[in-house]
């Protein structure tokens, strides 16, 4: 069966604006309590699929335990998530145990889709999985060692081998943290580990001095892959998420040809000011259609926001104002 794309989430910048990036005018989309048992919808990823969009959403009970659920959406903004979480059968592996899961990432690879998220397993780590449906999903071997968040799967191999960005931490509120790229020849062994981006020095671009972390799968353009990322800052208040880009090396994303010294989109409105934590912008997915690019991101760990903007425009930003 062939399906036709449904057009991405798109509202034009404002006349008064002058943003590389800018808000939906109706944000939040998704709102905390969107399905019965939710204290907090954020952190989500979502992907075309068929003829409107599937996602995985970052659900938190009310006796706030963490896990991912899926859903569907045939504009992309009005969302139907189901009521029970994914329930993973075993993928590659029969040890698919998990004390919690949150923040997923969805890739469409060769003939299926792959989730990663943060995986409860003595500690946070990256798990895997994949679906062909959205309706059943095979949980593989986690990535990683415990500690480590922020998984993200580029959509495409590179050189025959998946690659994978994360982030290593420790098992708390991490104060720390930097990018890392990793590969697999099969989705299960991961190796040949290397640094790819290291905080920025507090002088030079303080939003993203504490720790960084990947956003939204890589979009592949002719300059380089573009990669939302987080910035934390450390505040007297306590951390504040903003978000950036990056533009890296197509055939070796190891290397950063560009990255924004300003942030594209900081806390400022009162769902990412205020909520279960306040002051985040947290980017998880992103929708590209010819130039334009919608961005989903977690704000105040609480609900669903979106915003958007012009690939073009952020890269010629980023070339313009780079760290």
């Amino acid at each position: 069966m062939t399906f036709q794309p449904a057009k991405i989430p798109w509202q034009d910048r404002p006349e008064d604006s002058r943003d590389i990036m800018w808000r939906y005018s109706a944000n939040p989309i998704i709102n905390r309590y969107a399905i019965p048992t939710s204290n907090s919808i954020f952190n989500s990823a979502v992907v075309p699929f068929e003829e409107g969009f599937a996602g995985v959403f970052r659900c938190d009970n009310k006796a706030v335990q963490m896990n991912i659920f899926a859903g569907f959406s045939k504009d992309g903004i009005n969302w139907e998530i189901n009521h029970d979480p994914i329930d993973m059968k075993s993928g590659n592996t029969e040890m698919i145990e998990s004390d919690y899961k949150y923040d997923p990432r969805v890739a469409f690879i060769e003939d299926r889709y792959w989730i990663t998220w943060c995986n409860g397993y003595h500690g946070p780590t990256i798990g895997i999985a994949y679906t062909f449906d959205f309706k059943e999903f095979f949980q593989c071997e986690n990535a990683f060692l415990p500690f480590n968040r922020n998984g993200v799967l580029f959509p495409e191999k590179i050189d025959g081998k998946y690659a994978m960005l994360s982030r290593p931490s420790d098992n708390g509120h991490t104060p720390f943290g930097d990018i890392y790229i990793s590969y697999s020849p099969d989705m299960k062994y991961w190796g040949e580990h290397r640094c790819v981006m290291k905080v920025a020095p507090f002088e030079d671009s303080a939003w993203q001095c504490t720790k960084i972390g990947a956003g939204p799968v890589p979009i592949k353009t002719d300059e380089g892959w573009l990669l939302f990322y987080h910035g934390v800052i450390n505040t007297c208040r306590g951390f504040r998420y903003s978000m950036g880009a990056s533009l890296l090396d197509l055939e070796d994303p190891s290397k950063v040809l560009y990255r924004t010294k300003p942030y594209l989109l900081a806390p400022a409105e009162l769902y990412e000011l205020t909520g279960d934590i306040p002051n985040v912008v947290f980017p998880c997915a992103a929708l590209s259609e010819g130039d334009k690019v919608t961005v989903y991101y977690g704000a105040a760990d609480t609900v669903v926001a979106i915003a958007f903007g012009y690939i073009s425009e952020i890269i010629d930003f980023m070339k313009k104002n780079s760290l």
